[in-house]
């Protein structure tokens, strides 16, 4: 993944920023509910392409063997081209029955139409990806870094028109998104209101768009890692955040692991998995390395 990605990543201040004063207010009308926390970690990918080491030797079918290690995927092959309700399907079918799927939105609607006359690609997505039934998260809109706040209007009639039924988290990534506190606070209350989920995306070369604004109790993270020794104690911070989180009411985790060189994600998310599991009472099996004898760390 190239998104964010810098030449020397020991050089960026890689704090997170204390929580947005309305994610405590959003967190906190959950805190009395009894239930445990439902968590999805995983990668981006599943090809043997990127991930090097990960599938045993012979491996064929990459899914089906991703889905013994991992619960969820981030599915970003509905990206670059809609499938048919035959290909969710057939990918459905490969998983086991806590398996979850998140796919991106289309770049038809993103990217190429930038929201404008969508119903009818919105209508054709959301056809093929209900196919996934009990099996699909959530889906995500992930806007081109040129799409910005002139085009509010686009972003307020595709969440009013969005099919409620589908449940939708939305990355902006335009730095006047988060530069114009209006903007910002105008766009993350119409999020709210229409139970959008506000993506959080952590990367070197974007700290920019860093926000810690939760506007539904579900934390949805794009975690990037700069393939440095840094990417564990970054880790580490965002373990330490989504305990307080979990403490105040978050009843949702969506945790997806990028790297610049994505061989190392199963990595990190072998790493991520087993705090989650110690500090949060997560139960999430821990992803092994077909080169290991044991887990990846």
């Amino acid at each position: 993944m190239k998104f964010g990605q810098v030449e020397n990543p020991d050089l960026i201040d890689f704090t997170l920023p204390k929580s947005h004063p309305n994610t405590e207010k959003i967190l906190s009308r959950y805190q009395d509910l009894k239930k445990s926390l439902n968590i999805s970690v995983g990668c981006a990918k599943w090809n043997k392409t990127d991930l090097k080491g990960f599938y045993p030797r012979g491996t064929k079918d990459e899914l089906s063997y991703y889905a013994t290690q991992f619960n969820s995927i981030e599915l970003n092959a509905t990206f670059y081209g809609l499938p048919s309700v035959e290909q969710v399907t057939a990918w459905r079918d490969k998983t086991p029955e806590n398996f979850k799927f998140f796919p991106k939105i289309t770049n038809t609607i993103s990217h190429y139409r930038r929201l404008i006359e969508v119903d009818d690609a919105v209508t054709r997505y959301a056809e093929a990806v209900i196919a996934f039934q009990q099996k699909l998260g959530m889906v995500f809109l992930q806007l081109h870094d040129n799409f910005k706040t002139k085009n509010l209007d686009r972003l307020v009639r595709f969440v009013e028109r969005w099919p409620r039924e589908l449940p939708l988290g939305i990355e902006l990534r335009n730095h006047e998104w988060f530069s114009d506190e209006v903007i910002f606070d105008e766009t993350t209350q119409l999020f709210e209101e229409h139970g959008i989920t506000n993506i959080i995306v952590d990367t070197a070369g974007r700290r920019d768009m860093l926000h810690i604004r939760l506007t539904t109790p579900t934390a949805f993270v794009r975690y990037v890692g700069a393939n440095t020794d840094s990417d564990y104690t970054r880790l580490d911070d965002w373990v330490a955040r989504l305990k307080e989180w979990k403490n105040a009411g978050l009843q949702n985790l969506y945790f997806f692991v990028h790297q610049n060189v994505e061989k190392a994600s199963p990595l990190l998310s072998a790493y991520f998995i087993e705090k989650i599991n110690q500090e949060l009472g997560g139960a999430l099996k821990i992803p092994q390395m077909a080169t290991s004898t044991g887990t990846l760390f």
